[in-house]
């Protein structure tokens, strides 16, 4: 069996999702992860109150039937060289990443013994998710911040290194409510990247080998860049509106997929 076989799922959230009534998305989390047979690590690097989100996610994980749920505080670097994270992150079989600001989730683990038995594990097929934070981080390049414009420009987003788990991808979370599309857009021509993904609150993409599903309430917008026939970029001050042209988009909810290497929808 090769890597990609063996590769567990990724599961991509794009924020606020529901976690006191059926929690469609943390749900389909637990199930990926084994059901009542998961044992699920909660990442809290991202939050300023890592003692009172793990307690929340604890109980919900518990409420859907997780076998068991512990927490990995990383609330500085040196933390990701703790005996305890490490052997918690190798027992799990899901490794859920909390919403607060992805800047700490790679501060505090990118590059640490606990980033290589977090990848290690995934790619022996543990589950990897995240929400909101959690979610900006999984590429090899991530939307740091930035502004919610119509129209795209250079000042509008600011870009750098991700955790990788989803490499040439670009994602952007909180994306409808926060309108983010212009933000998007501005990403994929500055970094260029195979697609950009906008996931909407309470909202995930299931990413398993080439393809993802959505699930939740919202939806999932894809933007295609590599079919664009022009931008502007070059000589462009950074306020100065971008232009693209021939940029292809998708808009997908619950129940449907995509194929990332094909770059179409499947019904």
């Amino acid at each position: 069996m090769n890597s990609e076989q063996k590769r567990g799922a990724l599961v991509i959230i794009g924020g606020a999702e529901d976690r006191q009534g059926d929690c469609v998305v943390l749900r389909e989390f637990v199930r990926a992860a084994g059901g009542v047979k998961a044992h699920i690590a909660v990442m809290t690097a991202a939050t300023s109150l890592p003692r009172e989100v793990g307690d929340d996610y604890i109980r919900v994980f518990e409420r859907l039937g997780a076998e068991s749920v512990q927490v990995v505080h990383t609330e500085h670097r040196e933390d990701s060289e703790r005996e305890y994270s490490i052997r918690t992150v190798e027992q799990a079989t899901g490794i859920f990443f909390t919403g607060g600001d992805q800047l700490r989730i790679v501060d505090f683990i990118k590059g640490t013994p606990l980033d290589k038995v977090i990848h290690k594990r995934h790619e022996e097929g543990a589950v990897v998710g995240g929400t909101s934070a959690g979610a900006a981080m999984m590429p090899d390049e991530m939307i740091v911040g930035g502004v919610s414009v119509s129209n795209p420009s250079v000042n509008a987003v600011n870009i750098g290194p991700g955790m990788g788990f989803l490499p040439g991808i670009l994602v952007d979370q909180h994306f409808a409510q926060r309108g983010r599309l212009g933000r998007l857009l501005a990403a994929l021509v500055l970094q260029p990247a195979v697609l950009g993904l906008g996931i909407d609150e309470d909202t995930a993409i299931i990413v398993s080998g080439d393809e993802f599903e959505v699930v939740g309430q919202g939806a999932v917008t894809v933007v295609d860049e590599t079919t664009s026939t022009h931008n502007n970029l070059q000589g462009l001050l950074k306020d100065e509106p971008i232009a693209l042209c021939g940029v292809k988009l998708h808009v997908l909810p619950h129940g449907y997929r995509f194929n990332m290497k094909t770059h179409l929808p499947l019904m």
